[in-house]
C-alpha cells in the first residue's frame, strides 16, 4: 500500500532527537507500520525532512520539519471484526473518545488473540474508526492494568494525540500498590528496552530508549505502600519494570513481582496478596490539549474495587 496524495502530516523535531535517525524517529511517531514501511516510504520522498527526500539514515539536528503523505485507512484496523463489547465512556465528541479499560481487557488484536479487545469494541461503537489506525488507539495499557485511555476518532486527531505523547505533554497519573516500606518520592530515569534473554520481558538496558518516572508516596502501611505515579515517557512495562528496578515491585505483577513476602504478615493479609489477580495498576488521571479546539482536559477515574479492597486490608493489618 502507497501513501495517498491528499492527506499530509507534519511534526516539528524536538531537540531531543539530536543525533537520531530520521527512520528511528519517524518509526516511533507511527508506530503501526513497520520500520521497513517506512524506510521505503523515506525514501519514496512520501516522508521528507525540510521538503527533501533524504535517506532514512539520516541524522537530525532539531528543528527540521518531517512531512509525511499518510497511507490510506490502516489495513489493521480494517482487518479486525467488531464486537458488542459495553464501554464505559467518559468523554466523547466528534474528535475523541475517552475511555475506562477494565482489568484484563487487552488494547488490541494479536494472533492468538483476535476477540474481545478493546479494538474490537471501539469498532463496534464506531465503525469510522476503521480509517484510523488501530481503532483510534494511541496509546496502551497493559491486559491488566486498569484505567483512562484516549481513542483518536480522526486521522487528524490521531496524529495531534501522539504528537503531544511524543512531546511529553500528556498528563498521566496512575495508582499503584507496591512490596516494601518507601520513605519518600522521587524519579528514575532508567532506560528500558527488551530483556536479554527472556524477550516477552522489558529491563533496565543502557542500549534501551529513555524512560522516566516520578513517584510520590500517598499512604504506608507496615509492609506496603500506595504511591502515585507520574509517567514523563511511556515505555512498554515502564511503571512495573522501574519500580520492580527500585526494589518496590507491584502487588501482583507476576513477571516482575515479589516471589517471596515479608514476615509477620497475618495469613489473611498474606492470601489476599498471594492470590491478587493482577498487578496493583491503576491510570488515574489523564489530561490532554484537544486536538480541535486547543483547550486543556482532564480526566480522572476511582480505583476500581480490587484495588480498594486491598488498600483497606492494608489498613486493617
Amino acid at each position: 500500500m502507497k501513501p495517498t496524495e491528499h492527506t499530509t502530516q507534519t511534526m516539528q523535531v524536538l531537540p531531543e532527537h539530536f543525533g537520531q535517525r530520521l527512520d528511528r524517529v519517524v518509526a516511533d511517531w507511527f508506530s503501526d507500520y513497520s520500520r521497513a514501511r517506512l524506510q521505503n516510504w523515506i525514501s519514496e520522498g512520501a516522508i521528507t525532512l525540510d521538503g527533501m527526500t533524504v535517506a532514512p539514515k539520516t541524522k537530525l539536528k532539531g528543528g527540521e520539519e518531517i512531512a509525511a503523505r499518510l497511507p490510506e485507512p490502516a489495513e489493521v484496523s480494517t482487518s479486525v471484526e467488531p464486537q458488542d463489547i459495553p464501554l464505559q465512556i467518559h468523554f466523547a465528541d466528534q474528535h475523541l473518545f475517552v475511555i475506562e479499560k477494565p482489568a484484563g481487557m487487552v488494547m488490541h488484536t494479536a494472533p492468538g488473540n483476535l476477540s474481545g479487545t478493546m479494538q474490537n469494541a471501539l469498532l463496534h461503537l464506531d465503525p469510522l474508526l476503521s480509517a484510523v489506525p488501530r481503532a483510534g488507539i494511541v496509546h496502551r495499557l497493559d491486559k491488566d492494568t486498569s484505567g483512562l485511555v484516549m481513542i483518536a476518532r480522526t486521522l487528524e486527531s490521531h496524529f495531534s494525540l501522539v504528537q503531544q505523547l511524543q512531546e511529553r505533554s500528556v498528563h498521566r497519573i496512575y495508582d499503584a500498590i507496591v512490596h516494601g516500606e518507601m520513605v519518600a518520592g522521587g524519579t528514575i530515569d532508567e532506560p528500558i528496552g527488551r530483556h536479554p534473554v527472556d524477550r516477552k520481558r522489558m529491563a533496565i538496558n543502557e542500549n534501551g530508549k529513555e524512560a522516566v518516572t516520578h513517584y510520590r508516596v500517598l499512604d504506608k502501611f507496615p509492609r506496603h505502600c500506595h504511591v502515585g505515579v507520574k509517567l514523563e515517557t511511556g515505555r512498554t512495562h515502564q511503571i512495573r519494570v522501574h519500580m520492580s528496578h527500585i526494589h518496590h515491585p507491584l502487588i501482583g505483577d507476576a513477571v516482575y513481582g515479589r516471589k517471596n513476602l515479608p514476615a509477620k504478615v497475618s495469613d489473611e493479609l498474606k492470601k489476599l496478596i498471594v492470590g491478587f489477580p493482577r498487578q496493583a495498576l491503576h491510570a488515574r488521571e489523564l489530561g490532554i490539549v484537544h486536538p480541535a479546539n486547543n483547550e486543556t482536559m482532564h480526566w480522572e477515574m476511582p480505583m476500581p474495587e480490587d484495588m480498594q479492597q486491598l488498600l483497606q486490608a492494608l489498613h486493617n493489618g
